[in-house]
């Protein structure tokens, strides 16, 4: 059963049924890919098997075409947005990196202004070197406890439109990597009233459109658009993602603007993936989040009961900063063990053979979604059980916040773009920054191109490194050097 009436038939998945026709046909291939369906590879398809590789195809009319779709990815695409609530969605096969880059770029120009957190995925930042738009930090707050950022506050959103009431859109994370909502319906009416446009990274709330007692999603309030991460709790394939729009965006502008970065070679493993997984997510969507639901309750009171851990929940939400919080998402502080959340990360893999989403300097979250089992959680638990006992030490000295206030002395784009030099990370301060640095994941810079250089970030950076985090950005790979502005 689905939360929700649909107008289309959902049971329909339409790229997936025309590959199927298509294999049917033997169709003899004298195009694109080179592998011939696999026949030139033999490799590849004992790798990734017949099946997969013979559906590994190009666009011809019987199966449509990804930047101008009229028949197979268009009725997919209306499913989608039926299925969403949305008024338009577009397969994107360029991660949701891509649907979050074509999202910003759709609202934006060169020298516009756009409200923003400044805790956002690089995409948006990327976004913002391409177009040359400027941004507008709501700082959030942050919880010193667990050294995390929060939600966007009202009062902040409402004084920097006051500030700046030429900017052109307000971008809000839906929720953030570990689960933290901003009130987006609030936020979305106070966008429209300034006449500006209100658009959300839901990178990690697909849930969020077939789940019940979940935060509300974007579409439904009322967000202008979407950037939603179907491969992430939706369970189509790595790198397939859906941007969605509402009633006021122009569908075949967002076709332009899609079609400026993304690839002209659609993968039609990616798009059939999307197509299923919209399908599974429709008619069946509610009774697996339930079960999602249940299983990361059930691991955040283990958790708990362990001691020393800090597995949060809706106790955190708070009516402004932490509107609402995302109950799947098993977030965990760890430094009360005195071990920092990368370390916590590294042992569950190198000693438990656990891989989890990531850990941070104080958290780890292990993400849950249609795939997992309880089985496998109670694992977890018990991995987390010894690592407590074997490894745990005094926290004195610990560093804390993930979330260092920036201090913007240009765009984005203008800083990237300026002529440069390399300084040792310890020489750096004072300088602006001509580049990024970030923890990858969760993907949020600590450092974005025109931003100074304080002792604090250097510190930062230093103590990510020493620790174990997978610091990137830099032209410099080992992260000794950074780029500043000359």
């Amino acid at each position: 059963m689905s939360i929700r009436e649909y107008r289309m038939d959902q049971t329909k998945a339409p790229i997936y049924e025309a590959l199927q026709m298509l294999k049917k046909m033997r169709v003899v291939p004298f195009d694109v890919p080179g592998h011939k369906r696999g026949r030139g590879n033999p490799e590849l398809v004992d790798f990734l098997g017949e099946k997969c590789v013979g559906v590994d195809v190009n666009s011809m009319k019987p199966l449509d075409n990804l930047c101008h779709p009229i028949s197979v990815i268009h009725e997919a695409e209306q499913l989608a947005a039926d299925a969403f609530g949305a008024k338009h969605a577009f397969l994107m096969v360029g991660g949701t990196t891509s649907s979050v880059q074509s999202m910003v770029l759709t609202v934006c120009k060169r020298g516009d202004e756009i409200i923003l957190p400044r805790n956002v995925h690089r995409s948006v930042l990327n976004a913002l070197v391409l177009c040359g738009a400027k941004p507008v930090y709501v700082d959030p707050d942050v919880n010193e406890r667990l050294g995390i950022s929060l939600g966007m506050k009202i009062s902040a959103v409402k004084k920097a439109i006051e500030k700046h009431p030429n900017a052109v859109a307000i971008l809000v994370n839906n929720p953030t990597y570990y689960g933290i909502c901003s009130d987006i319906r609030s936020i979305v009416k106070l966008a429209h009233e300034a006449g500006m446009l209100c658009i959300a990274d839901e990178a990690h709330g697909t849930h969020f459109y077939f789940g019940k007692d979940l935060p509300v999603s974007a579409m439904e309030a009322g967000a202008d658009m979407a950037a939603v991460s179907m491969h992430k709790s939706g369970g189509s394939l790595t790198q397939s993602s859906f941007l969605l729009a509402g009633e006021g965006v122009n569908e075949g502008y967002v076709r332009q603007i899609i079609n400026l970065t993304q690839t002209t070679s659609g993968s039609y493993l990616l798009m059939s993936s999307l197509d299923i997984s919209r399908r599974n997510m429709a008619l069946r969507g509610e009774e697996v989040f339930k079960q999602v639901f249940n299983m990361a309750e059930y691991a955040r009171d283990e958790i708990n009961a362990i001691g020393g851990y800090y597995a949060y929940g809706r106790e955190l939400i708070n009516g402004d900063s932490v509107f609402d919080f995302d109950p799947i998402k098993l977030s965990v502080h760890t430094l009360d063990i005195g071990l920092a959340g990368i370390e916590v990360y590294d042992a569950l893999r190198d000693e438990y053979d656990i891989q989890i989403e990531f850990g941070d300097l104080g958290n780890i979250l292990a993400y849950l979604s249609v795939g997992d089992r309880i089985q496998e959680l109670e694992r977890l638990v018990s991995a987390l059980a010894e690592i407590k006992r074997r490894f745990s030490k005094d926290p004195t000295g610990m560093l804390k916040h993930e979330y260092i206030d920036p201090e913007v002395i240009m765009s984005p784009q203008e800083a990237f773009y300026a002529n440069k030099m390399s300084l040792p990370i310890e020489e750096s301060e004072g300088k602006v920054c001509s580049e990024f640095v970030m923890c990858y994941p969760p993907g949020i810079p600590i450092l974005a191109p025109g931003e100074m250089i304080t002792r604090s970030i250097i510190d930062y950076i230093i103590y990510a490194k020493e620790i174990g985090c997978n610091v990137t950005g830099p032209e410099d790979a080992e992260i000794n050097n950074i780029n500043v502005m000359c």
